[in-house]
């Protein structure tokens, strides 16, 4: 918390004469009632009004406070800032086909890539990234963002049951997934713009071949990274009555290298998650591009408890003042 105005706590100077003047008032006002003796006297109770008999005094000092706090303005900042920081645009295509529940990988390849992205985005704090994820058919599970923890909540509610419940068609359309990351990148102004591709398979549905997208992605200065995913030869599938079954593993890896090579980017083979380490050493060797980062600084109001408390404390102060310690001419 913090004040607006604190220059008003000046005014609390003011209490240091009144409490002389109340201390002073107060010894020469103090009654007194000649009698011929005072031994019956001595041992009668004080009232309760006699501890009271400064209250109200205390009161209208904390009273006085209070207002001087509520003139300060006090508020709660969240603190924000105007930065430049240095990063590249990243879209992460990502296959959810059926086939990704391949167990190769444990407990299954999809669930191992989201761990292998997460790594992946928490060494890249500075770059927008996005991702987009394909079957049959692609789309944008989440624009580019430097809000990461938004990113992987996305990603983690992105898996291979939409192909398998019929949400999105199964299959795998890596052209189409191309194209929906180009169109997230294909505007932004940074210089490196990166498409970091995932698959298991064949390219066998969507509208735009592979080749034809990776083109395109050329054209607009997108560097792709495809990344095979999954052992050679055989690898087990769960079947839906439970158990599994071994299926022959089969990735179009000359497609896969074509399409690098024509944006400047490399393919990799991925049996096991720590060859994808090769991936972030390349990308991290990438030019930086600076972008400036825009952060509003928000200010709450905080007067409302002070106020109340000063209805309060004067409500008491006249009540002890007019009815408990009220005096008689």
């Amino acid at each position: 918390m913090e004040f607006k105005n604190p220059l008003f706590f000046i005014l609390l100077l003011a209490l240091i004469p009144y409490i002389v003047w109340y201390v002073m008032q107060y010894k020469k006002s103090v009654p007194s009632l000649k009698v011929p003796e005072t031994l019956k006297y001595r041992y009668a109770p004080k009232t309760f009004r006699l501890y009271l008999m400064h209250v109200p005094f205390i009161l209208r000092l904390v009273l006085v406070t209070l207002v001087v706090c509520i003139l300060a303005r006090p508020q709660k900042k969240h603190s924000w800032s105007d930065t430049d920081v240095e990063g590249i645009d990243i879209m992460l295509a990502v296959d959810v086909s059926t086939s990704m529940l391949t167990q190769d990988f444990k407990p299954n390849r999809v669930e191992a890539l989201k761990a292998i992205a997460q790594n992946f985005i928490d060494k890249r704090p500075n770059d927008n990234i996005g991702l987009t994820i394909f079957a049959g058919e692609a789309y944008t599970q989440c624009p580019l963002t430097t809000d990461h923890t938004m990113l992987m909540n996305l990603y983690n509610n992105a898996d291979c049951n939409m192909a398998a419940r019929g949400v999105i068609e199964d299959g795998t359309a890596i052209g189409d997934g191309i194209m929906n990351a180009i169109l997230r990148l294909k505007e932004s102004p940074a210089k490196s713009k990166v498409i970091i591709l995932l698959t298991d398979g064949v390219n066998n549905s969507g509208n735009i071949s592979p080749l034809t997208a990776a083109e395109i992605a050329k054209k607009k200065h997108i560097r792709i990274y495809t990344i095979g995913i999954g052992k050679n030869g055989m690898a087990p599938y769960p079947l839906p009555t439970g158990g599994t079954v071994m299926l022959p593993v089969e990735i179009d890896e000359a497609t896969m290298n074509k399409i690098s090579n024509e944006t400047g980017g490399r393919y990799f083979r991925a049996q096991r998650n720590a060859e994808l380490d090769a991936v972030y050493t390349d990308i991290d060797q990438m030019e930086r591009t600076k972008f400036n980062v825009k952060e509003y600084s928000k200010r709450s109001e905080l007067f409302e408890p002070y106020a109340l408390a000063a209805l309060i404390v004067l409500i008491l102060e006249i009540l002890l003042r007019v009815v408990v310690l009220k005096r008689l001419p």
